[in-house]
């Protein structure tokens, strides 16, 4: 039938785009052995996962992120054949991108180098005799692009945001967050001891005696411990309020007497203005260890660090030692991505402008921008009417509420500038050392944002990008080219299909403007109140709803979710599918039902659309992992979580009151 189409529309033209354009959601991928009403994840995309099981390279699969692996072959093939032009000016994005790439695939190369290229790096740690070299070298490796034991960005003043101002941040942990240091659970002790190995190991590769990487390890870890417990936890790390603390440059080094701040920030090229300090208390630990933990530990954990951080920059043993753990351990993968893969995700990362205007040329055309353009219209429009006919808010805070989605940016595809990435040095020698001057640009166009206005025209993704995400500070919802591709986003298909997968995640992402977050910004971007407390105590109600809801899913006997951590996503999501529900109706007003098409109806398209779009059969090794520190709950729950407590999917597909996928009117939750 698909051939039969395709031949037709090459004879007839224009009059087989409206047969193409009645495509729906593809019946192959579901389990009609399933009950919609009872586990709408197997129901929606059971078949697809049956038949296409996780790839050994990766720790979760679906469509959706087949389609991101498929984006990456894309980018492939600009970068291969932008790397064997001979005639690319020096600078040029073409030049840069093809001898980054270039010199990444080049594994023969970098595996006679081994460690060799890590050693300038590795000597000047080796060399710290006293503090003040100690602290050189932090400044040092920060402008390299390896933020340890802290980190410090460009951000908005939450007070100001028209202005840009220095962040410091915790960081420079091997483990991924605070708990897997200080948590008793057999699965975080395993994790531990792994490590342990892991670190080690590196060492080794790196020239240590295995007598002293077993030593070093140990005060690497012992190190990281003692940082870890200075740090917030992740849902505490939810609450900007808790990572506001705006102070002085004076107060900052009254606050950190162990760093020589005004080195620091000369060295940087820096204005000593005011800046925010996101986790004091980690911060005065930096500076007690600064002061009191030997030169030694110093040493064995920055040279870690270095190690850790750059890892695939260097040979064979030391890209299949890192695997070992984070892709093994903390992920389930049992494979390593093909190296191509890696090149290419690690191109668009550094340099990803460079890509992007090949890759919008050439996957992106203007039809699917306008298209896109009309889908957020309308669900911005079903948002306003969701704020103006809501019994539970008042009218000074509905007033706030709508002025901050009227003040709301959308950003389609790709940047109106794009960068240039003037001054950096790429060549095909050493990938260790593109890397390290593409980073070294990064931290430097980063830094140059510091104490100057906001530029609202920067973006946070790059083009090739298959993401989305809401920026509070700039109050901007940004959907780049890479994820309006299919599944996500289709040309060819009824508006239902396109509405249930980008339209809720345009949902979410404007949802995510009001969420737990969010809605502690107002529409300037500034940290503000802008709630009356009955109102918010009403919010606050409606989403530990979610909460509860989300504390009841378990990955497995012991292992649940935590609902605070994954409350805002759950909010999004919730407020996502009901927002591109009703602008999908409004949409249809005066044009008539869309068709029923393999025997679903329009509706039922809409929800099967977002099942399978969300529909990722995940490692039980990544689970864990995501369960204690992601905010994005797991796939089944984020598919069958939310459509559980709407009543369009129960009148979609016939559910009856006792349902599993129908949450009793006691406990429905619904927040926007």
């Amino acid at each position: 039938m698909n051939q039969i189409k395709l031949t037709l529309a090459a004879l007839l033209g224009i009059a087989c785009v409206t047969a193409i354009a009645q495509q729906g959601i593809n019946p192959d991928d579901m389990d009609l052995h399933a009950d919609a009403c009872t586990n709408f994840f197997d129901y929606a995309d059971g078949n697809w996962r049956q038949k296409n099981p996780i790839p050994d390279y990766m720790d979760r699969w679906s469509r959706r992120w087949q389609s991101g692996e498929v984006n990456k072959e894309h980018v492939r093939d600009i970068l291969e054949d932008v790397s064997t032009r001979k005639d690319s000016a020096p600078g040029s994005a073409a030049q840069l991108s093809g001898d980054f790439y270039a010199a990444c695939m080049n594994q023969g190369q970098a595996d006679k180098l081994g460690v060799t290229p890590a050693e300038p790096l590795l000597k000047q740690v080796h060399d710290i005799k006293t503090r003040a070299q100690l602290q050189s070298t932090i400044a040092q490796l920060h402008r390299d692009g390896i933020f340890v034991p802290f980190s410090l960005s460009s951000g908005q003043d939450l007070h100001e945001p028209t202005m840009v101002i220095a962040h410091l941040g915790a960081a420079g942990l091997g483990l991924p967050d605070r708990d897997y240091y200080l948590k008793p659970e057999a699965r975080f002790v395993d994790a531990r001891a792994k490590y342990l190995i892991h670190v080690e190991k590196m060492f080794i590769l790196a020239g240590k005696s295995p007598s002293a990487a077993k030593i070093a390890a140990k005060r690497v870890f012992d190190f990281e411990k003692r940082l870890a417990l200075a740090s917030l936890d992740n849902v505490a790390l939810r609450d900007p309020t808790l990572q506001d603390h705006k102070m002085t440059f004076d107060a900052l080094k009254k606050l950190t007497p162990g760093f020589n701040w005004t080195s620091y920030f000369d060295s940087a090229k820096l204005p000593e203005g005011d800046l925010n300090v996101t986790q004091p208390k980690f911060m005065q630990e930096v500076s007690h260890e600064l002061q009191v933990a030997p030169l030694s530990q110093w040493r064995d954990y920055l040279e870690w660090q270095i190690l850790h951080n750059n890892a695939d920059g260097l040979s064979a043993p030391f890209v299949e030692e890192n695997f070992a753990f984070y892709g093994k351990v903390l992920s389930g993968a049992t494979e390593m991505k093909p190296r191509w893969k890696t090149c290419a995700e690690t191109a668009d990362q550094l340099l990803g402008d460079a890509l992007g205007q090949a890759y919008v040329e050439k996957y992106f055309p203007p039809e699917a921008k306008a298209r896109m353009q009309d889908m957020v219209k309308n669900i911005l429009a079903a948002m306003h009417d969701r704020i103006t006919g809501n019994d539970w808010m008042s009218d000074a805070t509905r007033a706030k509420a709508l002025e901050k989605l009227a003040s709301f940016n959308t950003k389609i595809g790709y940047p109106d500038k794009w960068k240039d990435y003037h001054g950096i040095i790429i060549g095909r020698t050493s990938y260790w050392d593109d890397r390290i001057a593409a980073q070294r640009w990064a931290v430097q166009d980063d830094f140059g944002q510091i104490g100057k206005p906001v530029d609202r025209s920067r973006w946070g993704m790059t083009a090739p990008t298959s993401n989305a995400y809401y920026n509070p500070f700039l109050n901007e919802i940004v959907f780049p080219a890479g994820i309006l591709q299919p599944p996500a986003f289709n040309v060819n298909v009824i508006d239902a299909v396109n509405y249930g997968a980008i339209g809720v995640v345009i949902g979410h992402e404007i949802t995510h403007g009001f969420d737990d977050q969010g809605a502690q910004f107002d529409a300037e971007g500034r940290l503000s109140n802008w709630w009356t407390d009955e109102d918010h105590k009403k919010f606050e109600a409606r989403g530990s709803c979610v909460a509860k809801q989300f504390d009841g899913y378990f990955i497995e006997p012991g292992i649940h979710h935590n609902g605070k951590l994954v409350l805002g996503e759950s909010i999004a999501d919730l407020g996502g599918a009901k927002l591109a529900y009703l602008a999908y109706e409004k949409s249809r007003e005066g044009k008539g039902p869309e068709p029923t098409i393999d025997g679903f109806t329009p509706e039922q398209q809409f929800f099967l659309a977002w099942g399978q779009w969300r529909g990722d059969e995940t490692r039980p090794e990544a689970q864990r992992t995501m369960v204690q520190g992601d905010p994005h709950p797991v796939a089944k729950f984020r598919v069958n979580g939310p459509l559980s407590n709407s009543p369009y999917f129960r009148a979609a597909f016939s559910c009856k009151p006792d349902a599993e996928m129908v949450r009793p009117d006691a406990l429905r939750c619904d927040v926007w």
